[in-house]
């Protein structure tokens, strides 16, 4: 919001929340009724065309999104290094309001506007009328009504809301109050209605101007500097004539410069021109790829996650991840993006963070969970990490964690596979087991007598088991194979026990949990899982706690996006561990199947501001 808002500063379907979509629904019925319908002669394919023409709006803007972030993340052409915060995610998830506002506006300037209706598909004389108006009078008043905007008065009713990002996302472009998107689309309405009252207008005038606009205010506020050099100096004066994303960046850096729409001129007339704007455009160009310092290797879940990715849907990667019904009629892009990564995968790049003074960089496999589970998948899987592993060596990284499953003991021994390919790494590898051991150590409360450890028997279940057994903690198993199992391991005078009864309510849990199991745990049972994945959540009069993982500093920057399931701003303990590795400076690797003091991990994690996840915390988030 802006600081102090003024009228109209909420859209009008704003109390719908996400039912607000329906307010095109009476037009995008109509449209397709009438078209198939219809008789031919009868047929407004440009009425019909509105709604398609939206849809193309909605994913211009996704692919600018994605684009900008995945750029962005690596580094190279990166403008400014200031990183996005959940609170600037909510502030412009809404950045579809502008579409269905544009859309509704175009519904009704076609049925009510004389000489709107049956718009043919090309004129060349309307393209040529719009390109004059808008590099006239729209580019000119945009100038002077930009300006009154930044007037005290103004900017702190209206357009403070839009400054209110400072390192800036495509979609930042669009995120203004209901007041000011008015007066825009007056503006840009300008050679719309022209061409409509001099009966030069066509559907490819009216959608490529939208999408013109669409293009450079998502160019403009991508964070990243992609426009060559070499286009500048063909055409020396393109500098007047063509904005670059650089060049705005200063205005929302310093507020008071770059007030121009897409065409600096009015800027250098007016006397408004950042001097700044060159070098750091050319700064910015030059930037290459960024090498972290630490890097955290996961990996896709189910073929829905690459939406819950930073790169994915900016609202849905900021909560924890979840099952959404609408992602169901995204089917075919789905489809396709499985096909693309079954043909041609490749790791990639997902996000980037700061901490201290490390850079910190997340990769993912283009892998499923599922093909995690399939044996003749191993030696892939096994490539591309070892591929990642020795890229990033290449690259100066020093320390790489190991996330979900990519350190399955199936797959590479908890990591130890590379390490034994290639002994002389300078990068250290990490399967984060010791931290995530410390974590679900520290997760059961204080008192605790008696626990039930079921699932599949890992490093970290036995890790577990052997630490509460050392402190004198009976573990209770509900199968004969693993009490022996365990015993084998610990020896018999450990305080390992089979079930008698379920009478214990802190259970231990992993990969392999029943539904039936779950059903016979008493009320009021904690569920305390120590796997990679949660268990599905079957009880409402029990407990679960989440993954191991903890709450991050405030001073680690760039954090917009949840990692899979977990809440805001926490992060599983298999990726706190590459990170604490990193700042303890320590020169061992921590994988395969050895497992480094897990107190001293725990308290470097603790001295470099990482909190655990109580229990009170965990049923307020329950609840």
């Amino acid at each position: 919001m802006a600081t102090t808002p003024g009228i109209l500063t909420d859209w009008p379907w704003t109390p719908l929340g996400s039912f607000k979509h329906v307010v095109v629904a009476p037009w995008i019925i109509h449209g397709a009724y009438s078209y198939f319908v219809n008789d031919e002669k009868d047929k407004d394919l440009s009425y019909f065309l509105i709604f398609p023409f939206m849809l193309w709006r909605f994913l211009h803007n996704q692919l600018w999104i994605s684009l900008s972030r995945y750029r962005t993340a690596k580094g190279n052409g990166r403008i400014v290094d200031k990183g996005l915060e959940f609170e600037q995610v909510d502030r412009e998830r809404n950045w579809d309001d502008q579409i269905l506002f544009n859309g509704i506006l175009f519904y009704l300037g076609s049925r009510h506007l004389p000489g709107a209706t049956n718009l043919p598909f090309w004129r060349t004389d309307g393209v040529i009328l719009t390109i004059l108006l808008h590099a006239g009078p729209v580019e000119f008043l945009y100038y002077w009504l930009h300006r009154a905007l930044h007037h005290h008065f103004l900017y702190s009713r209206y357009h403070s809301h839009h400054h209110s990002s400072i390192v800036t996302e495509p979609i930042t472009s669009v995120i203004h109050p209901f007041a000011e998107h008015i007066s825009y689309f007056v503006l840009f309405a300008i050679p719309m209605l022209t061409t409509i009252y001099t009966g030069t207008s066509s559907i490819v005038s009216f959608a490529g101007y939208v999408t013109y606009i669409d293009f450079m205010n998502n160019m403009g506020h991508c964070n990243f500097e992609l426009i060559p050099k070499w286009l500048f100096t063909i055409f020396p004066p393109l500098k007047y004539l063509l904005y670059t994303p650089s060049h705005h960046s200063l205005h929302h850096t310093q507020f008071r410069t770059n007030y121009c729409l897409f065409m600096p001129i009015y800027d250098y007339v007016y006397g408004t021109m950042d001097k700044s704007s060159d070098s750091l455009y050319e700064t910015s160009l030059k930037r290459e790829e960024e090498s972290p310092d630490v890097l955290h290797l996961t990996h896709l879940t189910t073929p829905e996650s690459i939406y819950h990715l930073p790169l994915g849907f900016a609202a849905l990667a900021s909560r924890p991840h979840t099952r959404t019904w609408y992602l169901w009629l995204m089917w075919p892009v789905t489809l396709w993006s499985m096909m693309v990564t079954w043909i041609h995968g490749r790791t990639f790049v997902v996000d980037r963070h700061r901490f201290d003074k490390l850079r910190l960089q997340t990769w993912a496999i283009p892998k499923y969970t599922l093909q995690y589970l399939m044996q003749w998948q191993n030696e892939a899987i096994n490539g591309l990490i070892e591929d990642a592993i020795l890229d990033a060596e290449e690259k100066g990284v020093k320390v790489l964690s190991l996330g979900l499953l990519n350190q399955g003991e199936e797959l590479n021994r908890y990591g130890g596979l590379y390490v034994q390919r290639h002994p002389n790494l300078k990068i250290k590898v990490v399967d984060g087991s010791s931290l995530a051991v410390a974590v679900i150590l520290n997760s059961i409360p204080k008192g605790t007598t008696q626990v039930v450890l079921r699932g599949k028997l890992t490093k970290v279940a036995y890790a577990i088991a052997y630490a509460l057994s050392q402190k004198g903690v009976q573990i209770t198993t509900l199968y004969p194979a693993e009490y022996l199992k365990l015993t084998k391991s610990l020896g018999t005078e450990s305080n390992l026990v089979v079930a008698k009864s379920h009478a214990q309510k802190i259970w231990l849990v992993g990969d392999g949990l029943t539904e039936k199991e779950q059903m016979s745990a008493p009320k009021g049972t904690l569920f305390v899982p120590f796997s990679q994945f949660p268990p599905k959540k079957l009880r409402k009069d029990c407990f679960y706690h989440y993954t191991p993982a903890m709450k991050t500093p405030t001073s680690l920057e760039n954090v917009h996006a949840c990692e899979n399931w977990l809440p805001r701003r926490v992060m599983s303990a298999w990726r706190v561990a590459g990170i604490v590795h990193a700042l303890e400076g320590w020169k061992e690797h921590d994988c395969g199947y050895t497992m480094s003091n897990i107190d001293k991990f725990w308290q470097a994690s603790l001295v470099h501001g990482f909190q655990p996840l109580t229990i009170s915390t965990i049923h307020t988030k329950s609840q």
